[in-house]
């Protein structure tokens, strides 16, 4: 007897899914990236940093990761990962 094939593709649903944990992996990594380039973006060459900018720069990030995140969880909390086609065995 052969075994029923698995789809070639995912669900829609389950591949949202699979991209909003790819994107709630990665926010963590962007957001210290994003608090890295402060340091690598030199200031102009006549001027002085601005601190007063440079904290606004620091705080608008954090507000940004902390609405990336927000979305995120929201996205995640009510979705349940479908179950496994091929049944548990893993036939």
């Amino acid at each position: 007897m052969i075994a029923p094939r698995r789809p070639l593709f995912l669900a829609r649903r389950s591949y949202r899914l699979h991209r909003t944990q790819d994107a709630a992996r990665l926010l963590p990594i962007l957001g210290a990236f994003l608090f890295t380039l402060l340091m690598l973006w030199p200031p102009g060459p006549a001027t002085a940093r601005s601190l007063s900018g440079d904290a606004l720069y620091l705080f608008a990030v954090w507000l940004f990761l902390i609405v990336m995140a927000l979305i995120l969880a929201r996205r995640l909390s009510g979705q349940v990962p479908p179950d496994d086609p091929a049944g548990a065995d893993g036939e």
